[in-house]
């Protein structure tokens, strides 16, 4: 293989895997892709990520963070707490909503990926609740909520939208109705809230 004039990091690599992982899929991608890709030899890829599962699982939490990074803006931001809280479950349902239709073959390969990544995804949802719960627990400390325990208070919310950001759903996402259903349950969530 031609050496690669660009030098070799960890951020080409999961660019490069990503798009292997489209072309091929969850199923047919290795890591002999993922170099030839590049212009590298495997091994320089395994310099970086150490085993196919460690770069599958670095790919799926990269996918991931970008949901995690675009909602945290909201969650901190400095703003009346129903408004936020709205716009922080409308941003993930219109995020994951994006990924399932825009890109339909790569979110099929990351459903495959996150069931094989538990970990990624278990600290991906520990992220979005505590998202949640700052939401919460400022909306409370302003007097606009009332919690007496925010984090339960967050979980039940993020619980009881499941059906706008968990991936099993994305087919039910392209239906003219969900809009409508998504502000039913979001507007009976937060007056459940309200002080």
């Amino acid at each position: 293989m031609a050496p690669t004039s660009e030098t070799l990091t960890a951020e080409r690599i999961l660019e490069a895997t990503e798009e292997v992982l489209r072309r091929h899929g969850p199923a047919k991608a290795t890591v002999v892709d993922v170099a030839r890709a590049l212009g590298v030899s495997h091994g320089s890829v395994y310099r970086h990520f150490r085993t196919k599962a460690a770069l599958r699982e670095a790919v799926t939490k990269r996918w991931l963070d970008r949901t995690s990074e675009a909602l945290a803006g909201i969650a901190a931001a400095d703003r009346d707490p129903e408004a936020r809280l709205r716009d922080w479950a409308r941003a993930l349902f219109e995020a994951k909503r994006r990924k399932a239709g825009d890109d339909p073959e790569l979110f099929a390969t990351y459903s495959v990926l996150v069931g094989e990544n538990g970990t990624v995804v278990g600290e991906h949802l520990d992220d979005l609740t505590a998202q949640l719960t700052r939401i919460v627990r400022l909306g409370t400390e302003a007097g606009a909520f009332t919690a007496a325990d925010p984090e339960a208070a967050a979980r039940a919310f993020f619980q009881a939208t499941d059906r706008f950001h968990d991936p099993c759903h994305a087919a039910e996402w392209r239906r003219p109705e969900i809009d409508e259903e998504f502000e039913a349950v979001v507007g009976l969530l937060v007056r459940g809230l309200r002080a």
